[in-house]
């Protein structure tokens, strides 16, 4: 099963994409952000269809205390709308420092600020999907050995 990340935010949204086996998240692209969100959310949807992604997977933002702010409310609100146009399930996995770690892993690869704010969107998809796709293996796991 092949898998879409998205990182959501105000000017860009990043996007990863898993293996076809859903164990390893890659960048894959930035969408900069049009002014219309219908027209992001075709571009995501062509992804979808291209990748062939049999789920989608949104970042949503908690603030570090775990609450839901504005940001989360507006990915979860975004989530609805795109899920609409997909044609896939659409998930929402917790992002908490997923930027802030894609940037140390491209700070330690020397890259440049300005190389680096090209990529860090579709970096920080990755870790979050990731994420996302650990803790969907590690529950399947523990099903399997009867602990959940």
């Amino acid at each position: 099963m092949r898998v879409i990340g998205l990182d959501l935010g105000s000017k860009r949204i990043g996007v990863a994409v898993s293996d076809t086996s859903a164990t390893i998240a890659t960048p894959l692209t930035v969408i900069q952000r049009s002014k219309k969100q219908s027209i992001d959310h075709q571009a995501i949807a062509l992804l979808v269809r291209e990748e062939e992604a049999e789920a989608v997977v949104v970042g949503l933002p908690l603030s570090m205390s775990g609450a839901m702010g504005p940001a989360a409310r507006a990915a979860v609100a975004e989530r609805d709308v795109l899920a609409t146009v997909v044609g896939v399930p659409v998930h929402l996995h917790d992002e908490r420092l997923t930027t802030v770690a894609a940037d140390a892993v491209l700070m330690e690869a020397k890259m440049k600020a300005q190389a680096r704010r090209r990529v860090v969107d579709k970096v920080a998809a990755a870790v979050m999907l990731q994420s996302w796709l650990d803790a969907r293996k590690n529950a399947r796991d523990g099903d399997a050995r009867g602990l959940l």
